[in-house]
């Protein structure tokens, strides 16, 4: 396995991208206006086509499984961590396709992004849930114990909190202040989810 830095995945670098479960964004509103009416609240509004939502975040699969072989002091190799893991992921059931809404952006992180805050149905809830149980099962397979403060704490799955907020990150907020800024419901409809990034995982003996 390459020994490379660690840190978040910059283009322009040709870093390896981090690998996520994720819904693209399909549509917002009844078509392109509505989402570019956002501009009146965000500063460089990203495009639409490269919208989605974030179900599991993995990170760079390199220093996930350092994350592991530092965590169990060695008992599980890198090397088996990445075997078990491109399986675990590739074995993952697919979310169908859904509609939700948003009513508000909020600030998402330290502030420098902010976001569509999403109403979704109850079962894409049940369904990341279900991601996160899936994750603790492979952890436990990987000889990590204490697995809740290793998901809060490995700097590859850069957990912030153990609640997800469902949001679509749009651009960078015009207003200070924490919000959320109200803009009035629109519709955002989701495709099924997809594993961000797969074309990236290496060829395993």
């Amino acid at each position: 396995m390459a020994n490379r830095p660690r840190g978040q995945w910059d283009s322009t670098t040709q870093k390896v991208p981090p690998i996520t479960v994720e819904v693209p964004v399909l549509g917002v509103g009844a078509g392109p206006s509505d989402y570019e009416e956002l501009a009146r609240y965000v500063y460089a509004l990203r495009r639409q086509r490269g919208l989605h939502m974030t179900l599991l975040h993995l990170g760079v699969l390199d220093d996930f499984c350092r994350d592991v072989a530092d965590w169990t002091k060695g008992n599980t190799s890198p090397e088996s961590a990445m075997r078990k893991t491109i399986s675990w992921v590739e074995g993952l059931p697919v979310l169908e396709a859904f509609s939700g809404s948003a009513e508000r952006l909020i600030v998402l992180g330290a502030g420098g992004v902010c976001g569509l805050g999403i109403d979704v149905p109850a079962s894409v809830h049940d369904y990341q849930v279900s991601l996160v149980e899936a994750l603790h099962e492979l952890l436990d397979e990987l000889l990590v114990d204490n697995i809740d403060d290793f998901i809060l704490s490995s700097p590859a799955l850069g957990y912030r909190s153990p609640r997800w907020v469902p949001h679509v990150a749009v651009g960078r907020p015009m207003y200070r202040g924490r919000g959320p800024w109200e803009i009035g419901q629109v519709g955002v409809d989701f495709g099924e989810s997809r594993i961000r990034n797969r074309q990236h995982f290496p060829q395993m003996p």
